[in-house]
C-alpha cells in the first residue's frame, strides 16, 4: 500500500508543471487565452479528486501525519471549488497571470515535498520491517 501512496504526487507534479508552462506560453504570446484556460481547466477537477482520494487513502490507512499534511492543500481546494475560482477565467487571465503563477509555483513545491515524505515514509517502512 505504501508504494500506491506516492504515485499520485507524481501525477499531480505533472499537472502543475504543465499548467505552469500554459501560463508561461501565455506569458510570452505563445499561446492565445482561451486554449490556455481550456488547458489548465481541463486538469483542475482531476487534481481535486486525485487530492481527495490520496486524502481518504491516508485517513483509512492510518497515516495520520501524512493525512494531517494533506488536509491543508484538500481545504484550499475545497474553498476554492465552493467559492467557484477554480477555473481560469479566459477573460481575466492576463490581469491573473502572475497570481496563477504563483499560486501554481507554491502548489508544486508543496506537492514535492509531500512526494519526498511519502518516499521517505516507505522506505522507514520497508527497513523498519527488514530489521
Amino acid at each position: 500500500m505504501e508504494e500506491i501512496l506516492h504515485k499520485p504526487y507524481l501525477t499531480r507534479d505533472r499537472e502543475r508543471k504543465f499548467e505552469l508552462m500554459c501560463l508561461a506560453d501565455l506569458e510570452f504570446d505563445y499561446i492565445n487565452p482561451y486554449d490556455s484556460a481550456s488547458r489548465i481547466n481541463s486538469v483542475v477537477l482531476p487534481e481535486f479528486a486525485t487530492q481527495g482520494v490520496l486524502c481518504f487513502f491516508y485517513l483509512i490507512t492510518g497515516h495520520w501525519f501524512m493525512f494531517l499534511l494533506c488536509l491543508p492543500y484538500m481545504y484550499y481546494n475545497v474553498r476554492m471549488y465552493m467559492r467557484r475560482q477554480h477555473l481560469v477565467d479566459i477573460t481575466e487571465i492576463f490581469n491573473q497571470l502572475n497570481w496563477e503563477k504563483k499560486q501554481r509555483l507554491f502548489k508544486l513545491v508543496y506537492l514535492i515535498i509531500l512526494l519526498f515524505l511519502s518516499i521517505f515514509w516507505m522506505i522507514y517502512t520497508a527497513l523498519e520491517e527488514h530489521d
